[in-house]
């Protein structure tokens, strides 16, 4: 995955011998022999972050001790699956005691779940203090199948259908966020309980903004952005550029392309290393869409991609005469928007993610279509000949990387394929929304989400457990708008304390 820089070796590793890795074989030999270097060099490490992606695109981790994390790292590591029932206010929304209605029985008690380390994600984050390793586990049953309700295993998924047809996907980032300066320390707990969020931080913005790309407006933020992409370039994360967007203090990072699950874990390691650098240096970095501050314009995730063939060549590629996407090009943009309303619920999750998507925004991705340069288009045609790939804007930046990318790719290759896996079921068609848009309220998205094919992508647990997972959160802002009575419009404090801390 990324550029990786093990300690030299020190002691030799431990043994290939049973053990809950081994009894499931669930490591081919890249994944083994990375294991054996990560045992030869964990003298040299201190502690050691064992992490996953939970349904809300968050990551929960466990510190454990090198000595631990030695056992762990073929054994796995019991979690809790509160991560799984929990919604993104903290509230249960997965009645874990009685009939959860996932068809995972182990959510029944909460019971717990094994994360196993993925070797070839382990890495030293650079910096002073303890010597810190951070690592990806997926997530299995006590029996070693992959669990139902895992992220990264719809995303594993995903990427094996296109090593069946002789394909690889290539993912870009573009992503959007917010660098503020924190006004105190107080940590918000005021309030705070289960479903009950405290008060957001309170920040100040750290220009005016609305100079869109301006150098001078760049050097505000440089301070902290210039040494965060070299901190970022150390873990291997390959920035491309840090650039200042039109909002105040809204910056965007962009990547060079990865493969599928590289990206995915790519965002993941990006959003918490960056939320954690600006604020050991006093500044709040936010990835929510639309914060609660003055002058604060939307912020987006753009998926850049492509497709390449067995041979390595660029199926979008239409040649210098034609101009625009290949037949192979426009039948995966087909695929995607046969799948918009769908799927949107997994790239745009939250309810302030589709204030992004209004139609008052005159430069968001409003209408489902395809354009080489109109950005009110969710899809927009980038480069040229080899170079060719299309963009959708429609995502926003708190959203779950590997279900986002997972839906895309999902959607691209059946327009590709016609894989009657993907078919419509004989369900009831997802509801119609406005003439010409794409959703615009998570509430409309969660109802196409129940009524269409997502569960082809998700497995049923995991698409029935998301529904409750974002009904919840919904029941809980509708309840406080009706007490509370916000202006049409407006971001509320529910939104500010809901998502701004935590995403």
């Amino acid at each position: 995955m990324y550029a990786r820089s093990w300690p030299s070796p020190s002691v030799q590793g431990g043994g290939a011998g049973a053990s809950f890795v081994a009894d499931h074989a669930l490591w081919d030999p890249a994944r083994t022999a990375a294991a054996a270097e990560i045992e030869a060099g964990l003298d040299e490490v201190d502690f050691v972050r064992l992490v996953f992606g939970d349904p809300h695109g968050l990551a929960r981790s466990k510190t454990l001790t090198a000595r631990a994390f030695r056992t762990a790292l073929r054994e796995g590591m019991n979690f809790s699956p509160g991560p799984f029932v929990f919604d993104t206010g903290h509230a249960v929304a997965v009645d874990f005691t009685g009939e959860h209605g996932t068809g995972v029985d182990e959510i029944a008690g909460a019971g717990n779940f094994v994360l196993v380390p993925d070797p070839l994600t382990f890495q030293l984050l650079p910096g002073d203090g303890p010597r810190t390793a951070w690592v990806i586990g997926d997530e299995y049953l006590r029996d070693g199948r992959p669990h139902p309700l895992s992220s990264r295993a719809v995303l594993r998924r995903t990427a094996a259908r296109y090593a069946e047809h002789n394909l690889s996907p290539v993912v870009g980032l573009e992503v959007e966020w917010y660098l503020t300066r924190r006004l105190d320390d107080a940590p918000g707990n005021t309030g705070n309980g289960f479903g009950l969020q405290g008060e957001a931080p309170r920040v100040a913005a750290v220009n005016a903004g609305y100079q869109f790309n301006l150098d001078a407006a760049y050097d505000t933020v440089a301070p902290l952005t210039d040494p965060l992409a070299l901190h970022l370039l150390q873990l291997g994360l390959p920035v491309r550029t840090m650039e200042h967007e039109s909002g105040p203090g809204q910056v965007e990072t962009t990547f060079s392309p990865m493969s599928a699950l590289d990206v995915a874990d790519a965002m993941l390691l990006f959003r918490t290393v960056t939320k954690r650098w600006c604020a050991r240096r006093g500044h709040h970095a936010s990835f929510m869409s639309q914060p609660r501050l003055d002058g604060a314009d939307p912020s987006g995730w753009h998926l850049n991609q492509s497709v390449l063939d067995a041979d390595g060549r660029p199926l979008f590629a239409a040649g210098p005469a034609a101009g625009g996407l290949s037949p192979s090009g426009k039948a995966y943009a087909e695929g995607l928007l046969s799948f918009t309303r769908e799927l949107c619920l997994l790239s745009v999750p939250s309810v302030n993610g589709y204030r992004r998507l209004a139609a008052g925004h005159p430069l968001a991705p409003t209408r489902p279509g395809l354009s080489v340069e109109d950005r009110t288009a969710m899809l927009r045609v980038v480069g040229t000949g080899a170079g060719a790939r299309i963009e959708n804007r429609i995502g926003e930046p708190c959203a779950n990387p590997y279900l986002a990318v997972a839906a895309q790719l999902f959607a691209g290759l059946t327009g590709l394929t016609g894989d009657p896996a993907a078919e419509p079921a004989a369900e009831p068609a997802p509801p119609a929304g406005p003439a010409g848009l794409v959703p615009q309220s998570l509430r409309e998205s969660l109802e196409a989400f129940r009524a269409g094919r997502a569960a082809h992508l998700l497995g049923s647990p995991l698409a029935a457990t998301l529904a409750r997972l974002k009904e919840s959160e919904l029941h809980r802002y509708e309840a406080w708008c009706l007490q509370a009575a916000p202006a049409p419009g407006q971001v509320t404090a529910w939104e500010q304390r809901e998502y701004f801390g935590t995403y």
